[in-house]
């Protein structure tokens, strides 16, 4: 009875264990991990659960729990994940942020939503519009609009439009001018 109280025990024990990612093989439907639980243990193939929308591609030394069906280090999944690298501290409680190991995130705070590029473009695709219902939408930098085939800015075509003339015909040449002045109101 003391064996299989023993063996019991044991099975409790390798029920859990947290190790470090390896190796990511994410060409399947199911994600699989290679992870080092030790300096003698590497278990390959451990499939990987993750919330239904959310997806990664954790990279090398991320942490991971996994869980072993009846402590079988043979049958195991990983069940969580976490990088404390790359990890975004200083969240106010209820906030929520996702984000990767280059510095990009979709950030909602108690003030409303930042969405940082991390230097890098964001890209809107495969929308057949944009709606953006805000009384008032700022932009720090400049806007083209047709940028597939216009190559004046809204700020350019801005001064165009006030520094423009026209032609004003049937004047009498002399002393008169051919052209009008600009526009009175610049903005």
């Amino acid at each position: 009875m003391l064996a299989d109280l023993n063996r019991l025990a044991r099975r409790i024990l390798l029920l859990m264990a947290r190790g470090a990612i390896s190796l990511v093989d994410d060409t399947k439907s199911v994600q699989t991990l290679q992870v080092r639980l030790n300096a003698l243990e590497l278990i390959p193939d451990v499939p990987r659960y993750a919330e239904y929308g959310f997806t990664s591609n954790p990279p090398d030394g991320t942490q991971a729990l996994i869980a072993f069906k009846n402590g079988d280090r043979n049958d195991g999944f990983v069940i969580a994940t976490s990088n404390a690298k790359y990890r975004m501290t200083g969240l106010a409680s209820g906030e929520v942020a996702i984000h990767d190991s280059r510095g990009q995130s979709v950030y909602l705070t108690d003030a409303g939503i930042i969405v940082d590029g991390g230097g890098n473009p964001i890209t809107f695709t495969n929308a057949p519009e944009m709606i953006a219902d805000t009384p008032l939408l700022k932009c720090k930098g400049d806007i083209l609009d047709n940028y597939e085939t216009n190559t004046r800015t809204v700020a350019g075509m801005r001064q165009v439009a006030n520094t423009h003339t026209h032609d004003v015909p049937n004047v009498t040449l002399g002393g008169s001018t051919r052209t009008s002045n600009g526009p009175n109101q610049l903005e």
